[in-house]
């Protein structure tokens, strides 16, 4: 019995006009109120019962919360999403107890009002929620999409945005649409490896690509900061961490675009980005947003239909592309040197794109393994 193949989803990101701030931010209070509620009911349960509530569970308990004299002003939906999304996070979590959600002083949760799907309707560049009408900015076209679930969100600026899944017609999200693997194998249709850094961002496998250097967008305007946070003017520090976090992402996805569109397959190094933020290395991981970077391809990959996987990096560095002798610089030691000659085979690597290249290797030995399993 075959299962028909299912829609691809994206999320949409859409930025709601100002005017409609304080009445959202009134809505994310009440968000606020019934997460903490259901973080205490569940930890009374565990403690009388030794059981976790799910999210169906929590509906008794939250039955009438939207009519009489003190009813929220949250539809019902809204509010059966909050508690299945707790449950959800504090089974992920694996706590008894989440942390509560704070709707003032300097700690203050950032605005969060999920809907489920039919909760809300476009029309003529506004949405409908919980009886008002919001004014948008639709830079999508949203009366093409049809629209699911999402959310309402805040940032540090006190910006609204509306984040909704839509079907997305274009991509397929599976391996029907990619290019077969033998072109790929045989190099007619063009790969590429990717071996991300912190001096050089990225090198690639492909020699006529040259590498690029890391693009600092925190170091830039680290001096501006200094001198906003030093006189406390918090709107303008606000401001200035998102100018760096809005140009970091605006470089990534012009990248990522690019690399994509003329590449049938791309493999990246699977560098540890989490472990190597807890060293003193941190400031220069995070301003590179490596995470960023492969998320980003991730999805446009399976957008376009172009084969996409991360691989295990380890001793790329010191292996040699063409002869496969572990020959290369070892050690802490080896860190500074960019150029080196293997003992081998007297070949000369510059020694992130030679690390570019042992993972392209390895991604076609990936996409090798599929046709034998195939």
């Amino acid at each position: 019995m075959s299962s028909s193949p299912t829609k691809p989803v994206c999320v949409l990101r859409l930025r709601v006009k100002d005017k409609h701030a304080e009445w959202l931010a009134s809505l994310a209070r009440e968000v606020n109120t019934v997460f903490n509620y259901c973080n205490e009911l569940s930890v009374k349960v565990f403690e009388r019962e030794r059981r976790f509530l799910s999210g169906f569970d929590f509906w008794p308990f939250l039955k009438g919360v939207t009519r009489g004299e003190c009813a929220l002003n949250l539809p019902v939906q809204a509010v059966q999403e909050i508690a299945e999304e707790y449950a959800r996070r504090r089974r992920q979590h694996r706590k008894i107890r989440l942390a509560w959600r704070k709707s003032g002083g300097a700690r203050r949760s950032l605005g969060w009002i999920p809907f489920k799907v039919r909760t809300i309707r476009y029309r003529a560049g506004q949405v409908y929620f919980a009886g008002r009408w919001l004014s948008l900015w639709d830079s999508y076209g949203l009366g093409g999409f049809e629209l699911r679930a999402g959310n309402f969100s805040e940032d540090s600026r006190g910006r609204w945005y509306l984040n909704v899944c839509v079907h997305n017609a274009k991509g397929s999200g599976s391996g029907e649409n990619k290019p077969p693997v033998e072109p790929i194998l045989n190099r007619s249709v063009p790969s590429l490896g990717i071996d991300l850094g912190l001096k050089r961002f990225a090198a690639f496998s492909d020699y006529a690509m040259s590498p690029i250097d890391a693009q600092r967008f925190y170091r830039d305007l680290a001096p501006a900061l200094a001198r906003a946070q030093r006189a406390r003017k918090r709107k303008r520090t606000k401001a200035i961490h998102a100018k760096v976090a809005n140009r970091r992402r605006d470089y990534l996805h012009k990248l990522s675009t690019r690399l994509v569109t003329g590449h049938g397959a791309i493999f990246v190094g699977n560098v540890n980005a989490s472990a190597l933020a807890k060293t003193r290395q941190a400031k220069s991981v995070l301003d590179a947003g490596w995470s960023a970077f492969r998320t980003m391809l991730l999805y446009k990959c399976e957008h376009a239909g172009v084969w996409f996987a991360e691989l295990d990096e380890a001793f790329s560095t010191q292996t040699c592309s063409v002869c496969n002798s572990r020959t290369g610089p070892k050690g802490r030691e080896g860190l500074g040197i960019r150029g080196w000659r293997c003992s081998v085979c007297e070949a000369i690597h510059d020694r992130d794109v030679n690390a570019a290249q042992n993972i392209l290797a390895a991604g076609h030995r990936r996409l090798a393994e599929e046709i034998l399993v195939v």
